[in-house]
């Protein structure tokens, strides 16, 4: 009968105690990298570690022995959480690299943004300007087309206002996110027909890439509702719970099966692992409550800055 992990942590401990050596330590090494790839916790390697030494340090009569117990026993779990300790370092790296990584997307976000609003706008005000002297040359009845031009170059020129607000509001730099995400709540409610009702008490400013990321998911959500779930209603909802601030985006919507969805590599459309990695960079989280036929609540958590 095959070991469990248990069985071969108290096994390789209790050789260790009495044999010592590089043999057992790295048996040790080799639990704890076993330990990461399923998943265990610290808590759970803790919570072995003591009941196996305790059942070794309760069979010992002489107190010598039972202080080298201790000392043994705590060489073996440091050298089993050696591999914690990568991995947890190998995940700060991991984040700042993210953080990185958004902060430069934002910044090219924001470069597209201002061409598409200054640029481009230049632009068509040099096409109104050509087909202003063109339509003096033309008759009365060919100057009604050229005004039909007109008119769509100048929702040409709101659409491109419109995704350039979108793609990088200056409401964000200026007056921070809730203002930002009401702005864009607003045109998604002019766009799409669907009410979105905004409620909070929370005021001041937050780091900037805090407010990016806050922005960026409301953003991500009230995409996946217009495009998803077929709702009649959205409501978002910003509080401060103890050194939390927490963020809620609920919709009355067709909802759908949350573990389906994180499991399904084919429907990642709904952006979560996107989601996870922005509040990853910023030390936040993020759950989904949602079933079929009953809606979606989306709830983030972002850790508050010390004052």
């Amino acid at each position: 009968m095959e070991k469990t992990f248990e069985d071969e942590y108290r096994s390789a401990l209790r050789e260790y105690s009495v044999r010592g050596g590089e043999a057992a330590l790295k048996k040790a090494y080799e639990l704890g990298r076993r330990g990461v790839d399923d998943g265990k916790s610290l808590i759970e390697i803790a919570a072995l570690h003591h009941e196996a030494l305790l059942v070794l340090v309760e069979k010992e009569k002489e107190a010598k022995r039972r202080a080298n117990l201790l000392r043994t026993g705590a060489e073996f779990l440091a050298e089993t959480l050696s591999p914690y300790e990568m991995a947890h370092r190998g995940f700060h790296d991991g984040v700042k690299a993210l953080r990185q990584l958004n902060e430069i997307l934002e910044e090219e976000i924001k470069r597209i943004a201002h061409a598409v609003h200054d640029e481009a706008g230049q632009l068509l005000v040099a096409v109104h300007l050509a087909l202003a002297d063109v339509s003096r040359e033309f008759p009365q009845a060919q100057q009604v087309h050229i005004g039909r031009i007109e008119q769509l170059l100048n929702q040409v020129e709101n659409q491109l206002r419109r995704y350039s607000h979108e793609l990088r509001p200056t409401i964000l730099d200026d007056l921070g996110w809730i203002p930002a995400i009401r702005f864009l709540a607003q045109g998604v409610s002019k766009r799409t027909n669907l009410p979105i009702q905004i409620k909070t008490k929370v005021s001041g400013r937050l780091p900037s890439p805090v407010e990016i990321a806050l922005y960026r998911l409301v953003q991500e959500a009230l995409t996946n509702v217009t495009k998803h779930a077929k709702a009649s209603r959205v409501s978002i909802q910003v509080r401060r719970m103890g050194r939390s601030l927490c963020c809620s985006i609920q919709d009355d919507g067709a909802g759908f099966d949350v573990r389906a969805v994180q499991y399904d590599r084919k429907r990642n459309g709904l952006g979560l692992i996107g989601m996870r990695e922005r509040l990853s960079a910023i030390g936040g989280t993020f759950s989904i409550d949602s079933a079929p036929g009953h809606g979606t609540r989306l709830l983030i958590r972002v850790p508050m800055p010390r004052e």
